[in-house]
């Protein structure tokens, strides 16, 4: 992290926002300043966490000489992001969220591909789940054939855009992982930690903040791309994502904003905006499948751990999971009602 004397040095802004849950937040933060010798500014938008976290990042603010800004209510992605942007003046910005784990040279590798390549987006190579670092989550997507990439944003075919979605060695092994390790152009970047020059946003403007709660990593991409910007892969940089699981699992004061991220109600609207937006023509299917996860991720992070402390069901890893999916069918009413009373007053 820079010193106030370091500040001018700074070639970076790193943007926190608050991806699913809050219970990361000292872990993820402390890894960052650990693993971080490039000198960099910091600003952090805490969106309506939990009293003990809002409380440990005011202290930390004022004991690094980072810039918080705290809103009192949850916030899209998005939002959270323009707001840290609109606090930034570096010739870089790092929007990262706060369940990320960092490794030694993780910002230094990605600016220095930006300086090298005139990148306007550069990805790491971005791991999941712990152990850290292990098993890759993203190394590069593509959303159309590469070939085609210069040609997609020309006048769509009257059925639209040809929309394939691929993630590049997503849930594979790093040691087991066979594809290419090295830097190269890529079609999307991810939101979990990825580089942007400050300057594009002159071109695009902010983010899109109708993209609620999903796809927005790809939407940013193809803006970006739009424009006649590229967008970077860059190996050498490694971070990991790491979602709720045994290890590392929600804590109940992080199940309101869980929930909101993923309901149904955003991710529907998120999806239909997206393909409107593009005038895409996913594969068949596409989108119905995507609605389906979110009501999955509600279930195996929130319901399937309550069903565990259930006398009878806590003995049994198949039961317990099954009783969540029953109990799931009541869950998605008090989402959309919840959903509905959030935005009501976020109007």
């Amino acid at each position: 992290m820079s010193t106030t004397e370091e500040r001018s040095e700074a070639r970076a802004t790193v943007i926190v926002t608050q991806r699913e849950r809050f219970g990361m937040t000292q872990e993820s933060l402390d890894d960052l300043f650990e693993h971080t010798d490039e000198p960099f500014d910091l600003v952090y938008v805490d969106a309506n966490s939990p009293r003990k976290h809002a409380d440990y990042l005011a202290g930390e603010a004022k004991r690094r000489g980072f810039t918080l800004i705290r809103h009192e209510r949850y916030l899209t992605p998005n939002q959270a992001r323009n707001i840290g942007l609109a606090a930034a003046t570096t010739p870089y910005v790092v929007f990262v969220d706060n369940d990320v784990l960092y490794t030694p040279g993780w910002l230094t590798a990605i600016i220095e591909c930006a300086e090298e390549t005139g990148a306007a987006l550069v990805s790491p190579l971005i791991c999941q789940a712990l152990p850290a670092h292990t098993t890759i989550h993203h190394a590069g997507g593509d959303y159309t054939d590469p070939a085609g990439l210069d040609t997609f944003f020309d006048t769509p075919p009257a059925t639209g855009r040809v929309f394939v979605e691929k993630m590049h060695g997503h849930g594979v092994g790093l040691e087991d992982w066979n594809g290419p390790l090295e830097r190269a152009e890529t079609g999307f970047c991810e939101f979990h930690v990825v580089l942007a020059r400050r300057s594009l946003f002159d071109t695009i403007g902010p983010l899109d903040e109708k993209m609620l709660s999903t796809k927005e990593h790809i939407d940013f991409s193809m803006v970006t791309r739009a424009a006649g910007e590229r967008v970077w892969f860059e190996p050498s940089s490694v971070v990991t994502y790491v979602f709720p699981n045994r290890d590392r699992p929600l804590e109940v004061s992080d199940w309101p904003f869980f929930a909101l991220r993923w309901s149904d109600v955003h991710g529907r609207r998120s999806l239909e905006h997206f393909v409107s937006k593009w005038q895409l023509d996913p594969p068949a299917g596409y989108v119905e499948e995507k609605k389906k996860i979110y009501g999955f991720r509600r279930v195996q992070a929130i319901l399937v751990p309550i069903m565990r402390k259930v006398p009878f069901l806590k003995r049994s890893a198949k039961y317990s999971t099954k009783a969540a999916f029953v109990v799931a069918h009541a869950e998605k009413p008090l989402n959309r009602l919840f959903v509905a009373y959030h935005d009501r007053r976020a109007a």
